[in-house]
């Protein structure tokens, strides 16, 4: 008799992350310094083994079991407590202590480091646990971001308190951070803050509600609120730190009054607070409150970005590996030129995303080097990613779950939560809305549209030099920059600010992966996938097309397709030029 065969549906369960990825392999080659490679390429690959297995398993676990807040304890004693699963807990502890993602920017000490990490490794990192878990990355970014802003504008009196809690690896001694913003009445519009902030006997004291705060419960928390007195809109608004429990070991004056019923991020703690008089201490100069607050949330939107992409790669791996181990009408999925057109358009956006957050890791170092022009496209790139990475993630989110058909919508699976976490990058830190606004005053009030295209012209001068012809990339960056300054420039054509960002976005990431590839070229095994990926940018992106005519392959062959998607997941057990041969 013939046995019954049982073809299952294919499960990546236990699938390296980075063994796997060898575009990431090959990016971290490019972008750390080769004289950290031997220490942190090692690092990337244990993340990679943890994702595919125990973080993928306790991200899970955490997003069925959502934190909860109590209020009393049973004899009616004030108590008001997040409870947070412990898978949840166990996740913070590989994020904050083992791998020392809040730490490494700021203090040596990390992975045996002399001194303060690359944002690249950090954002490397970080890449690949959100690919397992989102929800804790949200505490994890605020806590970095909250100490490179209090390091950076803050009296050297509270450094010294609170510097080596908010950067410790021990659970038992970390200080987490939060950032405590909106409002009811002032979401994006923060100059219509009301928490007002007067002073009484030398001390701070806060005054208000604040809507929606992540990690309500954190150690320290950076709120904007306005002094008596002070004038109104955002020229009016202070930076102050409040402290969940002061000094001397009593609670804060301010209250937990509910967490959040949210669509994604259910792992973690969002909820609303009251401020009753609250001790706060000032950050920086009084009335440039927004303008330091910036800071921290240029890095919390730069953040969003790096995690929107890793999300998109964890979509194209699941949509990847599905598709080459289902068959369907007796062929692989994969095989199929329809599927292939849609995996190809995945990973191609997911692609990116990649490319543009990883370079902007190496900007942002430059920039906090103390290079000016640096800075001015930093400034630039920072809303762009935000925008376009953030909303491109939700589209391939939706797609990968479409691969997997009907198991993808059954939440056992990890689709249906990557796409509910994909929306909230479009939503915290500024709308899409809002930050394609930002890019034009990046543009109106910081030169930083001159700076990058000075920035890019030196890339593509670089390509150029390396016998490469960029000519068109640098065409179409042209115009998607001039169109871009256009608008920025004249008010009556805010409405077209969405279109020209995604050009700039477009065309940078083009030139930012020609660039890549022409950097890769000498390493051992290098595809060429950067160029071909570019160029997918440009024909599908950048060039009209009539969408009543025929699809133009535009130089691409159905074999071209295939020999790229087929690289850009590597079997488990491949060794070809990746952790074996770094």
């Amino acid at each position: 008799m013939t046995p019954l065969i049982h073809k299952n549906i294919p499960d990546s369960a236990g699938m390296n992350a980075y063994a796997t990825d060898i575009a990431l392999q090959d990016l971290a080659w490019l972008y750390l310094d080769k004289d950290v490679q031997a220490r942190l390429l090692p690092e990337l690959d244990r993340m990679g083994d943890l994702v595919g297995r125990h973080l993928e398993t306790l991200a899970l676990t955490a997003d069925k079991n959502p934190p909860t807040l109590q209020i009393r304890a049973r004899n009616g004693a004030d108590l008001e407590v997040i409870h947070k699963h412990p898978s949840y807990v166990e996740l913070e502890r590989y994020a904050f202590g083992e791998f020392g993602l809040a730490a490494m920017s700021h203090r040596g000490g990390v992975f045996g480091a002399d001194a303060k990490l690359p944002p690249m490794i950090k954002y490397a990192l970080v890449y690949l646990f959100v690919q397992a878990e989102f929800g804790l990355c949200c505490p994890l970014s605020m806590t970095d971001s909250l100490t490179r802003t209090l390091v950076k504008f803050g009296s050297k009196e509270l450094i010294d308190e609170y510097f080596e809690r908010l950067t410790s690896q021990d659970m038992d001694e970390l200080f987490q951070g939060s950032m405590f913003m909106t409002e009811q009445v002032a979401g994006s519009d923060v100059g219509a803050i009301e928490t007002t902030a007067k002073l009484v006997d030398g001390e701070w004291k806060l005054t208000g509600d604040k809507w929606f705060c992540s990690n309500p419960d954190a150690a320290l928390g950076m709120v904007l609120a306005r002094p008596e007195g002070g004038a109104p809109g955002t020229g009016g608004l202070s930076l102050f730190l409040l402290p969940r429990v002061l000094p001397d070991g009593t609670k804060n004056n301010y209250r937990i009054l509910r967490l959040k019923e949210k669509m994604g991020t259910k792992s973690m703690a969002s909820g609303e607070i009251v401020m009753e008089g609250a001790t706060a201490y000032l950050v920086g100069d009084p009335g440039q409150g927004f303008k330091q607050m910036t800071d921290m949330i240029n890095m919390s939107r730069l953040a969003n970005g790096v995690r929107s992409a890793g999300m998109m790669r964890r979509a194209v791996s699941e949509a990847l590996f599905i598709s080459k181990n289902r068959t369907a009408f007796g062929k692989r999925l994969i095989d199929l030129p329809l599927m292939r057109r849609q995996l190809m358009k995945m990973m191609v956006t997911a692609e990116q995303g990649r490319s543009m957050v990883f370079h902007t890791a190496q900007v942002l170092q430059a920039a906090d080097a103390g290079d000016a022009e640096m800075a001015k496209v930093l400034r630039i790139l920072t809303p762009l990613i935000k925008f376009r990475t953030c909303r491109d993630a939700r589209k391939v989110a939706g797609d990968g779950m479409e691969v997997r058909g009907g198991c993808g919508y059954i939440e056992e699976w990890s689709d249906a939560r990557v796409l509910r976490d994909s929306h909230l990058g479009s939503i915290w830190e500024g709308t899409s809305n809002i930050v394609a606004l930002d890019v034009t005053r990046a543009v109106r009030r910081a030169g930083s549209l001159d700076a990058l295209r000075t920035y890019v012209g030196r890339l593509l001068a670089d390509v150029d030099a390396k016998g490469d012809d960029t000519k068109t990339v640098a065409e179409m960056f042209n115009r998607a920059t001039d169109l871009l300054e256009t608008v920025a420039n004249d008010r009556a054509l805010e409405v077209d600010v969405r279109v020209a960002a995604s050009a700039v976005y477009n065309a940078t990431s083009a030139a930012v992966m020609i660039w890549e590839d022409a950097q890769l070229a000498g390493r051992s095994g290098y595809s060429g996938d950067r160029k071909a990926l570019a160029n997918a940018v440009i024909a599908h992106k950048l060039r009209t097309r009539d969408p009543l005519a025929k699809t133009d392959a535009e130089g691409e062959t159905e074999a071209d397709i295939a020999a790229l998607l087929d690289r850009a997941l590597a079997d488990n057990g491949e060794t070809t030029h990746k952790v074996a041969a770094q």
